[in-house]
């Protein structure tokens, strides 16, 4: 199985972290890294700064919020960054969700399933050079064409819902996020359906953060990231089925947050994240590829004691190849 890397943009860690984190990869010879967008740099801006600090690694940016950035934008950024570092550039959207489209930037998230669809029809052409010519119920574009030259980027859709993987089969890649291996097989079917029905054959990666050897620090990070999603619809189940049930239950009881750390067992955390000493993070990652995950993410954990996780990195570097460098979509 593949391994490549996803900036984690700890929210409690020094923001320029992440470009450590990705000199790290690089220089460990890893073939691909994740710049996703949260609260702190604008994933563009990011990626170029990346680019322009690294040798060879090759760089997906997203997933991006399709509610809050449309095709055009999208495209010409993807351009623009494969220009200014003379390297290919792979794209992933996806849904986000209510906190950032409708909090942060005021839009409305209603449908969301249909935009994203929408958003891949749209995309795939501009990607390639096309001039734009697409109108559905919520995005629309006509008439713009790239003026540099086309990155024919490599698409990947976020995904986790039915209607999410539905349209991940017509991408080149469906990407999961804090996701079981049981789950993970159950998604991965459900695609295989649906790509076979197109025709198309979209390959799974999934992000999974990890640390070798946590300390108390790496593993409360974990704990405060998954509080969010244990009351969440599917997730929720997810963790049921874990064997955490009584955690979920108590979660969507609305505790005070503190009250619910408290209750989170370590093992909750290790069913969706890569922890404990390297046998033990590379038994997980096989349970991963045997659910049929083509790719993990790392997600490197950083702390005091391991900076931008650079030190998981090199532990895990082994099992990766600079061989396996992505696709372009060329």
């Amino acid at each position: 199985m593949r391994l490549s890397v996803s900036l984690g943009l700890w929210q409690d860690r020094p923001a320029g972290e992440a470009l450590a984190t990705a000199r790290a990869a690089d220089e460990l010879g890893y073939p691909e890294l994740w710049v996703g967008e949260m609260a702190t740099y604008d994933s563009f801006a990011l990626a170029t700064a990346v680019g322009l600090r690294t040798e060879r690694i090759g760089l997906t940016i997203g997933p991006l919020a399709v509610g809050v950035r449309d095709p055009m934008m999208i495209a010409m950024g993807a351009a623009s960054v494969a220009d200014l570092v003379g390297r290919p550039v792979a794209i992933a959207v996806g849904t986000s969700s209510p906190l950032v489209v409708e909090q942060w930037h005021g839009r409305m998230e209603a449908r969301s399933a249909t935009v994203l669809r929408e958003a891949v029809q749209a995309l795939r052409p501009l990607l390639d050079g096309q001039k734009s010519d697409f109108s559905g119920k919520f995005l629309a574009s006509r008439g713009y064409r790239l003026r540099l030259p086309a990155p024919r980027s490599e698409l990947t859709v976020a995904a986790f819902g039915p209607a999410a993987v539905r349209t991940a089969a017509l991408a080149d890649r469906m990407v999961l996020n804090l996701i079981t291996p049981a789950s993970a097989a159950r998604l991965i079917s459900d695609l295989r359906t649906a790509a076979a029905a197109n025709g198309t054959a979209t390959r799974v990666a999934a992000w999974v953060s990890a640390a070798v050897d946590p300390d108390e620090e790496a593993v409360n990070r974990i704990r405060r990231g998954v509080v969010g999603y244990l009351a969440a619809p599917g997730y929720g189940e997810m963790f049921i089925e874990a064997g955490f049930g009584d955690v979920v239950e108590f979660a969507r009881t609305r505790p005070h947050p503190k009250d619910l750390l408290a209750a989170i067992p370590d093992k909750l955390l290790e069913s969706v994240a890569l922890l404990g000493n390297l046998d033990d993070v590379r038994a997980r990652l096989a349970d991963y590829a045997e659910a049929g995950v083509d790719e993990v993410a790392l997600v490197p954990i950083s702390t005091d004691r391991d900076p931008a996780g650079a030190a998981t990195l090199a532990a895990l570097a082994t099992s990766t190849s600079p061989s396996t460098a992505p696709s372009t979509g060329a």
